[in-house]
């Protein structure tokens, strides 16, 4: 459909069996197309660790398809339970050459924690397909492409000032080609790029900056993206099994169209809808300003000559054109040493306002060291704890981070802004034991 999403899935409906005898019997080892009485060649998907769905509920269907064959195709889409039950349906006929997006509305009857999504083509043809999507009619704020009600909710009523996006690692990649371009992230669903990030973990960008903006405004919160400085993650390729380095720089020669990029940002967040970013923005549906305050740029980065170089290209640039935009530095990812040395001696000598520590301890760690940021300077740039937590989820961990954060708030005056990371996992799909809500 666009060359950022090259890869779609074919299916050739080359023979349509019969029913058998049996299916009407409620046989349960037969797949679901045989049980609801109804042959066809079809694709089934069990979910994301189960899809629970319940009685009244209403989903959004869509996919793209195109005409492979002469004949148009009819396929049935349905929400299934383990055993083939139909617990929603609906039919689509896919009729034409070009990429056409289909949409139905599927109303569950009945209830199943293990729900499945069924297309089942039931006449003989062959069929592209691509950007098959089952979402909830009731979003957050019923927004399109929106997100999970009760988990936007549950944050909502945290009343946090900022959410910091799109998280960690992921931001600077595994390697240059993998690094976190947020103008990949916006448009059409189809023409987002999709890739895999350095915990393994596959982004669709179905999250993308739109609507991490979105979500900021409608809970209150300030948005505070995090960009690459230009460098990719020091434990690019698996580097980090022998403690690294595996930090590539993009090439100096391309870092004038990257500052760009950056500057591209300030005027998509806060661009009239005259200017050339705001005008992509108004036309997603956003023509007021989201009034972005704060950037970070580089994430727990190795503070090498490459990363200082890049950082202080892009730093001196978004000062120089938005002087109304806070910019965040980095201290490299542990609470001392070499890295956290040089990354406040750069944010020290360029003035850096905010710099960003991040640091994942024991928790005895917390307890001895509560008093940390007595003894910062009042005079230097402030301290923007953007990731911290101790190891585990005991009892011990929680009491030693309550703690901890009373010196942060004793310090306010220095450690201006905090936040717990990671936030969200889906519980049996991490690699990260200390995120705040497992769902």
């Amino acid at each position: 459909m666009h060359i950022n999403n090259p890869h779609y899935a074919v299916l050739n409906i080359e023979h349509i069996g019969t029913v058998p005898e049996k299916a009407n019997q409620g046989q349960q080892s037969l797949p679901a197309s045989i049980t609801t009485g109804r042959p066809g060649v079809g694709i089934r998907n069990t979910g994301f660790g189960n899809m629970i769905t319940k009685n009244g509920e209403q989903f959004n269907f869509s996919l793209f398809a195109k005409l492979l064959s002469d004949n148009p195709v009819d396929m049935y889409i349905s929400l299934q339970d383990t055993k083939g039950k139909v617990l929603a349906e609906n039919k689509l006929t896919i009729s034409k050459k070009d990429w056409i997006k289909y949409n139905a509305l599927l109303t569950v009857t009945g209830e199943s924690d293990s729900t499945q999504i069924v297309l089942l083509a039931v006449n003989k043809g062959k069929l592209a397909l691509d950007l098959v999507s089952v979402f909830p009619v009731n979003t957050f704020k019923n927004r399109q492409n929106g997100l999970r009600a009760d988990l936007a909710q549950l944050l909502a009523d945290m009343k946090p000032a900022f959410i910091r996006f799109p998280g960690g690692c992921l931001a600077h990649g595994d390697g240059i080609g993998n690094m976190y371009r947020w103008k990949s992230t916006i448009g059409p669903l189809e023409q987002r790029v999709e890739q895999k990030n350095l915990w393994g973990y596959h982004q669709t960008a179905g999250l993308g900056y739109y609507e991490y903006f979105q979500f900021c405004e409608d809970i209150g919160a300030k948005p505070l993206p995090v960009l690459p400085a230009a460098v990719s993650c020091q434990n690019s390729g698996g580097t980090w099994r022998i403690g690294g380095t595996g930090q590539q720089a993009l090439p100096l020669e391309e870092m004038q169209d990257y500052i760009q990029d950056v500057l591209d940002l300030v005027e998509w967040a806060n661009g009239d809808v005259t200017s050339t970013w705001g005008a992509k923005r108004a036309a997603a549906g956003h023509p007021a300003p989201f009034n972005l305050q704060y950037i970070g740029i580089g994430n727990e980065d190795k503070i090498t000559p490459e990363f200082e170089q890049r950082f202080k290209m892009i730093f001196e640039a978004v000062k120089a054109k938005h002087p109304e935009i806070t910019i965040i530095g980095t201290s490299g990812p542990f609470h001392s040493g070499e890295d956290y040395d040089k990354g406040w001696k750069v944010a020290n000598d360029l003035k850096v306002p905010v710099v960003d520590e991040h640091y994942y301890v024991q928790p005895d760690w917390l307890i001895k060291n509560q008093y940390r940021y007595d003894g910062y300077k009042r005079n230097a740039g402030k301290v923007y704890l953007g990731e911290y937590a101790s190891w585990g989820n005991r009892l011990e961990n929680a009491v030693a981070e309550a703690l901890y954060m009373t010196g942060l708030e004793r310090n306010g005056d220095v450690v201006s802004m905090a936040s717990y990371a990671p936030l969200f996992a889906k519980a049996n799909f991490t690699q990260w034991k200390t995120d705040m809500i497992l769902f």
